[in-house]
């Protein structure tokens, strides 16, 4: 998968204290990707749109997702 381009962000809530975060680049159109802020070469997960949305309503409402 070609990432070039992948404009990253981060959680306003993770904070600046080097905690645990992931970083998340939803403009490539048909992906949303994944990655690791302590590890960021380590390797990147890909997700299809609609079941990103789906995992972040869940996570919102504070429910397991599986």
């Amino acid at each position: 998968m070609e990432m070039t381009g992948a404009q990253w962000r981060k959680s306003s809530k993770s904070g600046n204290n080097g905690g645990d975060c992931v970083e998340v680049a939803d403009n490539i159109p048909g992906v949303v990707l994944v990655r690791d802020t302590k590890d960021r070469a380590g390797g990147t997960l890909t997700f299809q749109p609609a079941a990103w949305r789906g995992f972040v309503e869940l996570a919102k409402a504070g429910r397991p997702t599986a």
